[in-house]
């Protein structure tokens, strides 16, 4: 396999010369210049509505048509399942408008206790709408491993929706999707698996997850902020949004409201672009895209290893949650006896950004049962070096001292 040439990578992120040691990848990764180069190309123009009439509409037909390319390549889906969304929150609010509008009482849908609640509320909120049951799948905060030993009770013949995570924002659980799905599937139930946290570490196909739906944020690896819906396109066609009556009915065309942003679509596909040359030249994009995520994932694992590494010599200072077998490079952590606000403050006054808090993981965190308000994540990117992780633990021995 070729080597990952790390200071070359780093090279083109204008915002690593801040000198910020930046461990809040899972919140958000930073930008190369390339992408914010893209996204100024196609701002600047020429550009206008699209069309075929002038070279202003013909850009704006191409940055559209380049990123459903770009984003079929990176989730292994057709590039007319690619729909284009402001944020995962919103698009998924929008999809559980759209697939609930039928459900009512003795119908159920299927959350998860480990999930983003962007992935949660939206569907509860949907079933107390239309008076569908919620379930639950709980995880054991000892492990933080899924419990997937109820599935054959939780899942059933009135199941219409089962919302999963791929991998835990917090504690970076990787899920065991496609046995979810495959029980989902046997009983007739939709499956829609959000892939924020795994999208950024991990080869995605999103039929070999088993996923109907599922969306990602590229500027959780290194593009603008902006969400993509993949799925197939045959299965977006039996789903009818409310939209206005002069707008297309076109998939996936129809989910996507207003004048698309161009601009940030060039940007988000010149983010895939980065990632697929770091792989070797030859081959098609997916390959190197996968290629890719394999040299990424050994390097951000390795960097994983020796901050838990170090973590454990902390002894009783520090706790670890994030214990599953199968996870991604983040670390959710807690301070027996302090806040971990305060420790990441006295990071940060060190250069070093673990923000601390529940990310949103309303449920996760509660079922926890941690004596805080908040955790400190640490998440390895892409762009993550040794000298980085040098001074997290020094600023992080100091802080517990």
């Amino acid at each position: 396999m070729t080597a990952f040439d790390l200071g070359a990578f780093r090279a083109q992120f204008p915002s690593l010369d801040s000198g910020i040691a930046h461990f809040d990848g899972p919140g958000g990764t930073q930008t190369p210049v390339r992408v914010g180069e893209a996204i100024a190309r196609t701002l600047t123009g020429p550009l206008s509505n699209r069309g075929a009439s002038a070279a202003s509409e013909a850009n704006a037909e191409a940055a559209v048509a380049a990123f459903r390319r770009a984003y079929a390549d990176l989730l292994g889906c057709a590039p007319e399942g690619v729909v284009y969304g402001r944020s995962a929150t919103q698009i998924t609010y929008d999809f559980s408008r759209h697939l609930s509008r039928d459900w009512g009482p003795g119908d159920e849908v299927v959350v998860t206790r480990l999930d983003h609640d962007s992935n949660v509320r939206p569907w509860v909120q949907a079933a107390e709408r239309t008076g569908a049951t919620v379930r639950w799948i709980d995880f054991d905060p000892a492990t933080a491993e899924p419990d997937l030993s109820g599935l054959d009770a939780v899942i059933n013949e009135r199941t219409r929706l089962v919302a999963v995570g791929a991998a835990s924002n917090l504690l970076g659980t990787r899920v065991p999707v496609r046995a979810i799905a495959d029980r989902a599937h046997r009983a007739g139930a939709l499956v829609y698996v959000d892939g924020v946290h795994h999208a950024a570490h991990a080869v995605v196909d999103v039929r070999e997850l088993g996923a109907d739906f599922y969306v990602c944020s590229p500027y959780k690896f290194l593009g603008p902020h902006c969400a993509v819906l993949a799925a197939d396109p045959a299965l977006l066609e039996t789903v009818v949004p409310d939209k206005l009556v002069p707008s297309t009915d076109a998939v996936p065309e129809r989910f996507e409201y207003g004048t698309l942003p161009y601009e940030t679509m060039a940007g988000a596909t010149e983010a895939v672009e980065v990632l697929a040359d770091l792989a070797p030249a030859g081959g098609d994009r997916r390959g190197r895209l996968a290629a890719a995520r394999r040299l990424l994932e050994e390097h951000e694992v390795s960097l994983r290893d020796r901050v838990e590494a170090a973590l454990a010599g902390l002894g009783g200072a520090v706790e670890v949650h994030s214990r599953a077998a199968d996870r991604t490079p983040t670390l959710f952590m807690t301070f027996p006896g302090r806040r971990s606000a305060d420790v990441s403050r006295l990071l940060a006054e060190r250069g070093v950004l673990a923000p601390a808090g529940s990310f949103y993981a309303y449920e996760a965190f509660a079922r926890l049962g941690v004596d805080d308000t908040a955790g400190l994540r640490v998440g390895m990117a892409p762009y993550t070096a040794e000298e980085d992780v040098d001074r997290l633990l020094s600023a992080l021995a100091d802080a517990l001292r």
